[in-house]
């Protein structure tokens, strides 16, 4: 793509998020979102694929329905309280209404089943893109909705906790897992937003940390299914020792960084007594483990049959260069000892 036009598109992103970020007014805020569709739908088509071509056309279809759901839900607020604002949201409809749109847009479940299609049919660069900034605007307004629904938001997390543990379990596809990942992930933001709105903000950084960190790991090693992750010992040894202990992050095990957005939250839980959603959400991230687990017993401990050339190109200076993948993958392994600074910092 021409480097005027991919420059522009990412000043599009940018401008979306910017407008939904900084906006109190239902209206300005939906402008935002479609800013941000709309900039996102040519890196998608991108490719010129039959695959590509087709998860552009799902996603759009669900980001207009999306779109147009939020946009009827806010009239119809507007009509019944006389009120534009975002945190002034009081009647129960058109908040239902609009959670479930904006549940839409991010792929919680059970409205999740867009995501892993879409996901497969991209490129991981522009997979990272949509799995991490396109988050930013929908939780930006999820976190300001006033809301006394909390089961919804309960429901709606402890599903996507469950779909996304229970939907990887079975794919072979590095695109579809990371997608059931992402809805996990979610989940567990979605769960504690009511309760406590600055650890959904500490768990969705951690996440693009992790994600941005995994994402730019396969890209270095040019990895789209489990079998080519064989070969990745070959082409990066230090890299490929660190990507297990980044997927175990993602899974939320201790000592690494996932670790922490999970505990607290566990805890939260706890304090709200809401122990069984607690125990069901710790329970749904051993399913998600499983196969974070099956990665890293097919990067490490599974040896591709190789001829002599390939088996020593990491002798060979790289052309490949990521710079953030280094700062991502420290951040996301080592960052559990900074856990009373970041709760301090992100309670503030």
């Amino acid at each position: 793509m021409n480097p005027y036009t991919l420059t522009l598109l990412f000043f599009g992103l940018a401008l979306g998020t910017s407008i939904t970020l900084t906006s109190s007014h239902w209206l300005i805020a939906w402008m935002g979102l479609e800013i941000n569709t709309l900039a996102i739908i040519p890196l998608m088509a991108q490719q010129h694929h039959p695959r590509a071509i087709e998860a552009t056309t799902k996603y759009f279809l669900t980001q207009a329905t999306a779109a147009a759901t939020l946009l009827f839900a806010s009239m119809t607020n507007a009509w019944l309280t006389g009120q534009w604002d975002i945190q002034l949201m009081t009647h129960p409809t058109p908040t239902t209404m609009i959670i479930l749109a904006l549940s839409l847009k991010i792929g919680l479940a059970p409205l999740h089943t867009w995501l892993p299609e879409v996901l497969q049919g991209l490129d991981l660069i522009t997979g990272l893109v949509l799995s991490t900034w396109q988050k930013l605007a929908p939780f930006a307004l999820l976190l300001q909705i006033p809301t006394a629904n909390q089961e919804l938001l309960i429901v709606l997390g402890l599903a996507s906790t469950l779909v996304g543990g229970w939907g990887g379990l079975n794919q072979t596809q590095l695109r579809k897992i990371l997608a059931y990942s992402s809805i996990a992930h979610l989940g567990w933001m979605i769960i504690v937003l009511q309760f406590a709105p600055s650890l959904t903000t500490l768990a969705l950084i951690t996440y693009l940390l992790m994600t941005s960190s995994m994402f730019l790991t396969l890209k270095f090693n040019s990895s789209t299914n489990i079998n080519s992750l064989a070969t990745s010992w070959a082409k990066a040894p230090l890299l490929t020792a660190a990507a297990p202990l980044l997927l175990l992050s993602l899974g939320g095990l201790p000592p690494m960084t996932g670790f922490l957005p999970k505990w607290l939250i566990l805890q939260e839980l706890t304090k709200q007594q809401l122990p069984t959603t607690a125990v069901i959400a710790a329970l749904t991230a051993l399913l998600s483990l499983y196969f974070y687990l099956r990665l890293s017993y097919a990067m490490t401990l599974t040896i591709t049959p190789n001829n002599t050339a390939g088996l020593t190109p990491w002798r060979l200076p790289t052309t490949k260069v990521s710079f953030p993948l280094p700062t991502f993958t420290v951040t996301t392994i080592l960052l559990l000892p900074l856990a009373p600074a970041i709760v301090t910092i992100t309670t503030l």
